[in-house]
């Protein structure tokens, strides 16, 4: 039997409280991770561009890479590490990107086209043959806190070899790559 005159039903609600709470912490975590990461990355770390081919086919001309400042504070660079260094410290010019090749106490020889690190063939990239040697042609033993660097592109590529730039310093070494910019598109990578 249906009884006469007004009846007040109670609708349901599509959206409770406690999925507004849910939505409310899950937009609060979103946030809080992109602000985390903008700190970090200001903090830590820092942007530039790769400058010329002497990267290439690891890095590119003009891609922009993200720099770790803070990695090098507490170890130091190893062998196969993509430094970003100024040379000799001079501020007035580009970082140089570079790939470490030895590091304190090793000695550095180019003979017949070939690198070498402490007498042993350098397998741990793949390069060309080097049409120059430049000061490593003689062997170059490393002084505590010094690094020889190379580009992976070695016969365009300005490093370690030349006697203008030598043996990296640890004081002149910026920081290591640490993600990079895919060419043509706004993806990141992370460098290995």
């Amino acid at each position: 039997m249906r009884r006469k005159g007004l009846s007040f039903r109670q609708k349901k609600k599509l959206i409770s409280a406690s999925l507004m709470r849910e939505i409310w912490s899950y937009v609060f975590i979103t946030l809080a991770a992109a602000v985390l990461a903008f700190v970090i990355i200001f903090c830590v770390g820092m942007r530039t561009s790769v400058i010329g081919v002497s990267m290439e086919p690891v890095l590119y001309n003009g891609q922009e890479i993200l720099v770790n400042r803070f990695i090098y504070r507490i170890i130091a660079p190893k062998a196969g590490d993509v430094v970003v260094f100024l040379p000799n410290g001079n501020e007035n010019t580009h970082y140089y990107v570079k790939r470490v090749v030895a590091t304190s106490g090793d000695t550095v020889q180019i003979k017949n086209g070939l690198l070498y690190v402490n007498g042993i063939l350098y397998k741990d990239v793949e390069y060309d043959k080097i049409e120059d040697a430049g000061i490593a042609e003689n062997p170059v033993t490393l002084g505590n806190n010094e690094f020889f660097a190379l580009g992976d592109n070695i016969n365009n590529s300005e490093d370690s070899r030349s006697g203008n730039i030598g043996a990296v310093s640890r004081d002149n070494i910026i920081g290591k790559v640490w993600f990079h910019m895919a060419a043509g598109d706004s993806s990141i990578g992370l460098m290995e």
